[in-house]
């Protein structure tokens, strides 16, 4: 069976440097889900407006090209472990799979039927690039979906602690709303594990901006 992308997911972040690791960890950070010109139908999505989030079943369109040609492998080096150790690929979500799907639940914002570019979705919190393909949209439902108490594996054994964010006077000039999601975005600690030099200077772009940072000790 093939499948094809009906969607493509359009994100402030314009690179992979900076994407939170899973969703939902920034929830200020918001993207929009455009639809393909035969998918435009406003009726595919009639009843959606009566559900908080959604499940995204979409592409690593990044990883599918960097691993084009190349054997795969059953094993990966997840971030959470500092990238030394390795894994099962199954027991992680690394890009670097079969297949390189995704899936991620996103809080719905908004629902915009009679748009320009025919219905979009205003969605909160998406672990997703700038142009990722979107296969799949459905609906998250609690009383199937949500497992509270449940083992996450060496998920429950590698917290990590946020990082301390202050800005200097220089990015004064943007909206409340975007500078609480670059906030949430750095807090997140974007660097590899193995980095720690309080002296390099880090880029994340963020639309049309190039914020640089630093990181020493907890801030």
């Amino acid at each position: 069976m093939l499948i094809k992308s009906f969607a493509i997911f359009f994100s402030p972040l314009k690179e992979k440097f900076g994407i939170p690791r899973q969703a939902n960890l920034a929830p200020d950070l918001e993207g929009r889900i455009v639809f393909s010109p035969e998918y435009r139908n406003p009726d595919a999505l009639k009843g959606l407006e009566d559900f908080d989030y959604l499940w995204l079943i979409w592409g690593f369109s990044e990883a599918a090209k960097a691993e084009e040609g190349k054997a795969w492998s059953p094993t990966v080096r997840p971030p959470r472990l500092g990238g030394n150790e390795r894994m099962g690929v199954f027991a992680t979500r690394s890009p670097f799979r079969p297949n390189h799907l995704g899936l991620s639940s996103v809080k719905i914002k908004e629902i915009i039927k009679d748009s320009p570019e025919g219905p979009v979705i205003i969605v909160s919190g998406a672990d997703l690039m700038d142009g990722t393909p979107i296969y799949d949209i459905k609906p998250y439902v609690e009383y199937a979906d949500s497992h509270p108490g449940i083992r996450s594996g060496f998920v429950d054994n590698t917290g990590w602690k946020k990082l301390n964010v202050t800005f200097d006077g220089s990015i004064n000039n943007i909206s409340e709303k975007d500078r609480s999601a670059i906030e949430q975005l750095i807090a997140l600690d974007p660097r590899p594990k193995y980095q720690n030099d309080p002296e390099r200077i880090y880029g994340m772009a963020y639309k049309d901006m190039n914020v640089k940072f630093t990181v020493s000790e907890d801030g």
